[in-house]
């Protein structure tokens, strides 16, 4: 696929993607002492929004964080306290960005493209997890799904990015760690561009399509689009 405008507007996932989750695996592993529960209870965080936007439902992402969470101690036999439920909530408003992030958006800035965000989690009063991870100034705009009261990767989500922004959804690169997020930009028409962090990994099967860009890092994915865009 060639570009037929300047340069893509490149849209982030946050959560995972810039922001780093496994700031929760301490709470996770006190709790119930396995550091994998973390990923057990994200798993159930992503499957259920997408359960609750299939259903035509809608909760805001981090009630359905704490309903998950509240879940995963159910199904192993942990007690959850308030003051539990409090670390969880502090911890996921204080995630640090990755170390690959500023270098990454730097460098996609300072080569003239325009970023914007687009995440699951409702909007949230300054500071914001993107203002105390010291990530805020690089982006134009941030997104929330809340506004469509959709889930990624529902294509009303990225619609509404480019709606907003008056370009078409073609004019719009998503990155992101999630392949399912990646897909659903695709779909949406959006252009998709893989990080392939731990725990995410490319899905090979029929009708499935591949990322326009992939990368096991930010900084060397920033790289790839930078210099297709030259190209």
């Amino acid at each position: 696929m060639s570009y037929i405008y300047s340069a893509p507007i490149i849209v982030f996932d946050v959560n995972e993607t810039l922001l780093d989750i496994d700031t929760l695996t301490p709470l996770f592993t006190r709790l119930f002492g396995d550091n994998n529960r973390l990923r057990e209870w994200f798993a159930q965080l992503v499957l259920y929004s997408q359960t609750m936007t299939l259903s035509g439902l809608y909760t805001p992402f981090g009630e359905l964080g704490v309903g998950a969470l509240q879940m995963t101690a159910d199904i192993h036999a942990v007690t959850l306290t308030e003051e539990d439920v409090q670390e969880f909530k502090q911890r996921m408003s204080q995630m640090p960005a990755h170390p690959d992030a500023i270098p990454a958006l730097t460098k996609l800035r300072d080569s003239g493209f325009r970023l914007v965000t687009l995440t699951n989690s409702a909007p949230s009063a300054s500071p914001t997890p993107l203002e105390k991870a010291g990530l805020s100034t690089f982006f134009e705009r941030n997104f929330s799904v809340a506004n469509v009261s959709q889930f990624k990767p529902a294509p009303a989500t990225y619609q509404m990015v480019a709606r907003e922004l008056s370009v078409e959804t073609s004019e719009l690169c998503l990155v992101a760690c999630h392949l399912w997020d990646v897909i659903g930009a695709q779909a949406a028409g959006c252009q998709g561009a893989f990080i392939t962090r731990p725990y995410n990994a490319l899905l090979s099967a029929p009708n499935v399509p591949k990322p326009d860009f992939i990368a096991s890092d930010l900084i060397t994915l920033a790289e790839h689009i930078i210099n297709h865009q030259s190209s």
